[in-house]
């Protein structure tokens, strides 16, 4: 059989804005990652970049476990040597709650070219504005912890 792909016409990307409010970190980034690559298209490729635009709001205000945001580090590197730099999650919530998202996303994409190019269609916002309004984004519900 061979692989189908979609020509660039047929390639629609729609705009969705997901509310971090409460939701579990890990779970929300497999949803986002599934809307970014296009896996709930019926035109899916796994070579193409078929997915939608996604927007998350209210990154600050992510569901987490106190134990894990003392003990998962993030790591960054200088390029010289010593430089490696690292921050718990705590610090990372506090200081860039939009990049503990983009990070937990980034993870769940595929590497290289391509997967660049589908992080480039996440945006994501500490509170509850975001400046897409002229795009009509529509909201998608991502599950709740019970409790």
């Amino acid at each position: 059989m061979r692989t189908y792909s979609p020509k660039p016409s047929d390639i629609e990307r729609a705009w969705h804005v997901v509310d971090a409010d409460g939701a579990v970190l890990g779970r929300m980034a497999t949803e986002i990652a599934r809307l970014l690559r296009g896996k709930h298209k019926p035109i899916w490729a796994p070579h193409l970049d078929t997915g939608d635009h996604v927007v998350v709001v209210n990154a600050a205000k992510l569901d987490l476990d106190p134990r894990k945001q003392a003990s998962k580090l993030y790591y960054r590197h200088s390029g010289y040597p010593g430089g490696l730099k690292q921050r718990t999650l705590e610090e990372m919530l506090a200081k860039h709650p939009d990049r503990v998202v983009k990070a937990a996303v980034k993870g769940m994409l595929p590497k290289g070219s391509l997967g660049r190019s589908m992080l480039k269609k996440l945006r994501v916002y500490a509170g509850p504005a975001h400046p897409h309004a002229a795009q009509k984004p529509q909201p998608y519900a991502i599950a709740r912890r019970a409790g």
